[in-house]
C-alpha cells in the first residue's frame, strides 16, 4: 500500500430541506387548516479516528465529500428525514488544517475520537409552524438553510515512541529490521528508505514503537535530497535515536549535519531527548571505535559512556541500547497515567471482595 501523509480535500455539509405549504382537505371537514411539515436537517461532516490505518491514500483518488441533503417537508404534518452524515475516517495522528495549511483545526491522537467538523443546515419550517390565532391559514414556509463548505488539508504525523534520524546509509533500516518484525528495504546505496517505516520493539517485556525515516543530508531544509518533509513524523516522538555510520571518516561532521538540519526545521526537535549510537561496530577495530566515540562525544558534549557502540548486522550492543531507550519512554508513560488518574482514585488496583 502506498504511503501518503498529506492530502487536500473539499467538504460540504448537507443543505436543510424546505418546509411545506399544505392544507388539510377532507370531505366532511370544513376548515381543515394548515398541515405542512418541516424540512429535515442536512447531514453533518464528521471526522473519526480509527485503528488499522497508517496512510491517507484513501484521499488521493477522492477529494470531494458532501453530506446528504435533508428531505423536504410534506403534507399531513409529515416532516422530512435528516440528511445522511459523511464520515471521514483517518489514521491516528492526523491533523486537520485550514486552507492556508498552517492553522490547525483538529488534532486526532486517540482511536475513537469523533468530531463534528461541519454542521448541516437546519430544515425550514412548514406552514403548520406559523399557525396561530392571528394567522389561522398561513400560506408560506421557510426554505432550508444551506450547508457549509470549505477546503481542508489532512496531514498525518505518525505516532511513535522513538524516531530514527541520521544520514543515508547510517544503518537505520538494518537497525529496525534487527530489533522488530518490520522488513524495510535494505541496500548498499543512499536513500533506500523512501517513506517512513514503523516497527514494534520489545525489551524486558515492554514494547514501544520505532519510526525509521528517510535519511537527511546537508541542505535538507531547503529541499536537497528528499528534503525534511518526513520530519513531521518525529514531532510526536518521545526520544530521538541518532544513528551514525561508524565506518565514515568524519563522524563529527555527520553528527553536526543532522543537528543542523533538525535546528533549521524547528518545531522543538532539538529540544527532544537524544540518544547517540555509533553503528556498524562489526567493521571497526577497538582503537578506531574508541577514537570515533570520543569524537562524537566531543561534538555532542556528552560523556563517552553516553555514546552507544552497536551493530545492526551482528546485534552487538543492541540490547543495552534498547534498554536505554525504554527507560525515558516508560517514565513518560507512568507520568501520563498519573496525570490522567483522578485525584481521589486509589493508586493501585481495588482490593478483592467476595
Amino acid at each position: 500500500m502506498k504511503f501518503l501523509d498529506t492530502a487536500k480535500i473539499f467538504v460540504r455539509s448537507g443543505d436543510g430541506g424546505a418546509g411545506c405549504v399544505s392544507f388539510r382537505r377532507e370531505k366532511f371537514i370544513e376548515f381543515g387548516g394548515p398541515n405542512g411539515g418541516d424540512g429535515g436537517h442536512g447531514g453533518d461532516v464528521v471526522v473519526e479516528c480509527v485503528a488499522g490505518l497508517n496512510t491517507l491514500i484513501d484521499y488521493r483518488y477522492q477529494q470531494h465529500f458532501k453530506a446528504g441533503t435533508g428531505v423536504h417537508g410534506m403534507g399531513k404534518d409529515r416532516h422530512g428525514a435528516r440528511g445522511a452524515d459523511i464520515v471521514l475516517k483517518v489514521p491516528m495522528g492526523t491533523e486537520l488544517l485550514d486552507e492556508d495549511g498552517e492553522t490547525v483545526l483538529l488534532d486526532l491522537t486517540r482511536v475513537g475520537q469523533r468530531v463534528v467538523l461541519l454542521k448541516g443546515g437546519h430544515g425550514g419550517f412548514g406552514n403548520a409552524y406559523f399557525k396561530g390565532p392571528a394567522n389561522q391559514a398561513p400560506r408560506h414556509a421557510n426554505p432550508g438553510q444551506e450547508g457549509v463548505e470549505r477546503w481542508l488539508w489532512l496531514k498525518l504525523k505518525l505516532i511513535a515512541d522513538v524516531g530514527l534520524v541520521g544520514l543515508p546509509n547510517a544503518g537505520k533500516s538494518t537497525f529496525l529490521a534487527a530489533t522488530s518484525r518490520a522488513r524495510p528495504k535494505i541496500a548498499d546505496y543512499p536513500f533506500t528508505t523512501l517513506q517512513p517505516q514503523l516497527g514494534v520493539v520489545a525489551v524486558d517485556g515492554q514494547e514501544f514503537v520505532v519510526a525509521d525515516l528517510p535519511g537527511l543530508i546537508e541542505g535538507a531544509h531547503m529541499g536537497v535530497g528528499l528534503g525534511d518533509r518526513f520530519l513531521a513524523h518525529v514531532e510526536r516522538c518521545n526520544i530521538l535515536l541518532h544513528l551514525i555510520d561508524g565506518t565514515q571518516d568524519d563522524v563529527q561532521a555527520a553528527y553536526r549535519t543532522i543537528r543542523r538540519e533538525l535546528r533549521a526545521y524547528g518545531h522543538g526537535l532539538t529540544d527532544k531527548p537524544e540518544l547517540i549510537a555509533l553503528n556498524k561496530a562489526d567493521a571497526l577495530d577497538a582503537a578506531d571505535a574508541a577514537a570515533k566515540i570520543a569524537a562524537v562525544a566531543r561534538s555532542a558534549r556528552v560523556p563517552r559512556a553516553a555514546v552507544h557502540l552497536v551493530s545492526g548486522q551482528t546485534g552487538h550492543g543492541i540490547e543495552g541500547l534498547l534498554r536505554a531507550l525504554a527507560r525515558p519512554i516508560l517514565a513518560r508513560r507512568a507520568a501520563t497515567l498519573a496525570a490522567d488518574r483522578p485525584s481521589n482514585a486509589p493508586a493501585g488496583p481495588a482490593p478483592w471482595r467476595p
